[in-house]
């Protein structure tokens, strides 16, 4: 019996020519339905094909990947063949090309060999092994040494961080590099696009990369291309999605790194884009909404570690080669006490480098930890390592936004906080309609870490991020005044009160969990 289709409108009927079955009128004189039969040889093929994408998809889509995501996907699959299918084509691969991977695996090999010199001088830090441990692993991974003589002012004034970058750009002498995942010319960042011109008027080499799509989606796209077409700047978009120019990838990898550089001297990074609090967005100005961020100043040593991850950003964009303006293993004076270790981490590396990273030194606290993270939505190796610490007695706190700004993630992040609550964590919620977009964390007394890099599946596998490793002096201090600030603002959020809310919201809550593995 052939399988049949309900269609509307039909008055006659209409004989099959070219083969596809028969097309008969339902319901007499007044029926508006007809019926449409399938050929028995077109049914067969269709079965064939459902099947066959769907034991295809089992022997392919778990191949490196994690067991949740690749049943996330196979899921989608199963449930959409043909259209899981596209889906997985354009967004089931999160590597970058195979020639960017190898540029990537040479620039390593590079700096490596330049800074033997630096890794076999001894430390002045006399903390516990496990800090150590963790600088070898960082080493391994990301290539860069652990550096002391470091100065680290944190920031956490949106205005005032940007003011800040301005001035160092206004003493810049020989370049500036400015790498950014969103970039407006605004009310806020006029100033510092306006130091940029006047820094390249005056022969200064100005080199400046935005994420492509990140910073095509903020209103002023062209106002802002128009401003640095009509200056001396070189720029580039990262990432770029141009089809007709050959550039064409998985279109949501991000290059979500925040870097500034003045001539090797003065560095900054941290959480913080180059726009306005508010984003440009009118939705958010009328909620009231704004970013906080944390930024960080630096000099000494580790300035020319972030300058190193914007020349491989570069070279990535430009084939340009500036390893000459880097001076790693020059330094000889210590402005400042602090320890750092520059962590780059993406999908141009073979390895998931700042979950390593964020594993490790969890695994290793004994006292105290303290995350501030936007997006929290953990892979099962973080999450274990979490609530493994809270339920070894460790003192374990997690500072998030009351409402976030992305509906799915922020349910998906809702979704591990009954977990989350049950094993012993303290849910911080700071208050809406603020975002809470800073990024760090600090574990027991020992250790710092700061950067781009949320905690979710998104920036361990699809994004590039850049964190730092600090430790030593007293920034670990400065650190813990930051988050007292944050718990003094915030409300906690209460096990028996978070159980209680409504079904519908578990529900999506549970729903977008699952859409935040399909990486």
């Amino acid at each position: 019996m052939r399988p049949s289709v309900v269609c509307p409108r039909a008055t006659t009927r209409v004989p099959s020519r070219l083969g596809w079955g028969d097309v008969r009128p339902v319901g007499g004189k007044r029926s508006v339905w007809w019926t449409v039969t399938t050929p028995n040889w077109l049914a067969t093929v269709l079965t064939i094909l459902d099947f066959a994408i769907r034991i295809i998809a089992l022997g392919v889509v778990p191949g490196n990947r994690r067991p949740t995501t690749a049943m996330a996907w196979l899921l989608c699959i199963f449930f959409l063949p043909v259209p899981g299918i596209i889906l997985f084509t354009l967004f089931g691969n999160h590597r970058l090309s195979e020639q960017r991977v190898e540029r990537q695996t040479l620039i390593n090999r590079r700096v490596r060999d330049n800074t033997r010199e630096l890794e076999a001088q001894s430390s002045s830090y006399l903390g516990p092994e496990w800090v150590m441990s963790a600088v070898e692993l960082n080493r391994r991974l990301g290539s860069l040494p652990s550096l002391d003589g470091n100065k680290v002012e944190l920031q956490r004034d949106y205005e005032q961080s940007i003011r800040e970058m301005t001035e160092a750009v206004r003493t810049a002498e020989s370049y500036v590099h400015v790498e950014f995942y969103i970039m407006s010319y605004d009310a806020v960042t006029r100033d510092f696009f306006a130091a940029l011109k006047d820094a390249a008027g005056r022969g200064v080499k100005v080199r400046l990369l935005f994420d492509h799509i990140g910073t095509l989606r903020v209103k002023g796209y062209r106002q802002l291309l128009k401003e640095l077409k009509s200056s001396a700047i070189q720029w580039h978009p990262m990432l770029p999605i141009q089809p007709l120019r050959g550039h064409w990838r998985r279109p949501d990898l991000r290059n979500h790194r925040k870097i500034l550089v003045v001539d090797g001297v003065l560095g900054f990074t941290g959480s913080q884009n180059l726009v306005e609090p508010g984003y440009r967005k009118p939705g958010n100005h009328r909620l009231g909404r704004k970013w906080v961020e944390l930024m960080c100043r630096l000099e000494g040593p580790a300035v020319d570690e972030i300058n190193v991850v914007f020349a491989t950003d570069w070279n990535m964009e430009t084939d340009e080669n500036l390893e000459r303006e880097l001076s790693l293993y020059e330094w000889t004076y210590e402005p400042g006490d602090v320890t750092c270790q520059v962590v780059p981490s993406g999908p141009g590396f073979t390895t998931e480098n700042n979950l390593r990273l964020f594993t490790s030194l969890i695994y290793s606290a004994s006292e105290r930890i303290s995350i501030t993270s936007p997006y929290f939505v953990p892979d099962d190796s973080l999450l274990y390592a979490i609530t493994t610490a809270a339920q070894r007695g460790v003192q374990v706190e997690l500072f998030v936004s009351e409402r976030g700004d992305q509906f799915l993630v922020d349910h998906a992040q809702r979704s591990y906080y009954e977990a989350l609550l049950e094993s012993g964590i303290r849910i911080w919620l700071y208050p809406a309609p603020l975002v809470l977009h800073a990024k760090h964390f600090t574990v027991d007394n020992d250790v710092a870490v700061l950067g781009s890099s949320n905690m979710d599946m998104r920036s361990f596998s699809l994004n590039l991020e850049v964190s730092m490793m600090m430790y030593g002096g007293n920034i670990v201090e400065k650190m813990r005044q930051i988050e007292d600030t944050y718990r003094n603002l915030s409300k906690e959020l209460v096990l028996e009160e978070w159980r209680n809310r409504p079904l519908w919201q578990r529900y999506i809550d549970n729903v977008a969990r699952l859409t935040a593995t399909l990486q």
